[in-house]
């Protein structure tokens, strides 16, 4: 159900204190990889698989939504944390819906975590996956145009990156990919363009203090923040992207960078839908499939993917 507000007066005061991520990422980790809602009396099948980037292997989990599904389309997923934490052990849960829900393949990217492996360490694994799906569809059966890229807030922030890392390298292009309120900009101060931040940046779970935390862990140098790869309205070319649907939460500091991207990519003669979903606090996504805000974004979802490309992708 949407969230009133006697429910978000109680979420206000429940609200994560603003602890220093940049000391205790370690504990927030294991919270995170501690909480997980049971996927019951769902069928479905997991294995695990290995990517290789550069000297190291990327671990990745390969979700079937049942036995019997035809190969052919899947969901190339990134998962959200700050780039600091989640696993593809803490999404397992989030996957497995998300593959059941869509009845197409997930395959989930268990890229390196800052601040052990800061920028751009996790996104040249999340790359590396994308490319090894891509020029070789015979690994997975799907066919480049059968795969979209999804990602959720740092996770949508890589979706994102790769597509425009994709077009610049030449390599492949993705025909579409699903950015769940990404992370879209640099500043997540009270300096910050965006209202979002401010208005929503104190009482709604994930706050602008934690934002700036995992800024702080994920960039090794203070450069990096205007690079288009982490910031990537910063780019100056947004063309030739990929047909995007794109998820925003009212009660979310990065609403409105996130918007604001959609609309970039739209000026930039791509086809972008942007979906804001009122009530919503960061991270409703990851709810149980029964909470009605999560069933409406997979209708949009389903929707969208069953949707005709635009125009066929190029990387060149």
């Amino acid at each position: 159900m949407a969230i009133n507000r006697v429910v978000r007066a109680a979420l206000k005061a429940l609200s994560y204190p603003d602890i220093d991520l940049k000391k205790n990422y370690r504990i927030k980790r294991k919270l995170q990889e501690a909480i997980s809602y049971p996927v019951r009396k769902l069928r479905y099948e997991a294995w695990d698989y290995e990517v290789l980037s550069g000297d190291h292997r990327v671990p990745v989990r390969i979700f079937h939504p049942a036995e019997g599904t035809p190969l052919g389309p899947l969901l190339l997923f990134f998962h959200g944390g700050g780039w600091v934490s989640g696993t593809i052990d803490s999404y397992n849960d989030v996957c497995a819906s998300m593959a059941l829900l869509t009845g197409r393949r997930v395959v989930s990217v268990d890229y390196s975590l800052a601040p052990e492996h800061p920028f751009p360490a996790g996104l040249l694994d999340c790359y590396a996956v994308a490319k090894t799906l891509f020029l070789h569809p015979g690994l997975l059966g799907a066919e480049p145009e059968d795969i979209c890229l999804i990602g959720d807030s740092a996770g949508g922030n890589l979706a994102a990156v790769v597509s425009l890392m994709a077009r610049d390298l030449g390599e492949f292009l993705p025909s579409k990919q699903i950015l769940l309120y990404p992370a879209t900009h640099f500043d997540h101060s009270e300096s910050s363009p965006f209202a979002s931040v401010r208005e929503n940046g104190t009482d709604y779970l994930l706050t602008s203090k934690s934002i700036c935390d995992y800024m702080d862990l994920y960039l090794f140098r203070e450069e990096d923040r205007r690079n288009p790869y982490v910031a990537p309205l910063l780019s100056e070319d947004l063309s030739r992207q990929p047909d995007t649907l794109l998820i925003t939460a009212q009660y979310d500091p990065l609403r409105d960078e996130g918007e604001a991207y959609g609309k970039a990519l739209a000026a930039a003669g791509n086809r972008c839908k942007v979906l804001r979903f009122d009530d919503a606090l960061h991270g409703f996504f990851s709810l149980p499939p029964s909470f009605a805000l999560v069933k409406e974004a997979y209708r949009a979802i389903n929707a969208f993917l069953e949707e005709e490309v635009a125009h066929a992708p190029t990387a060149k």
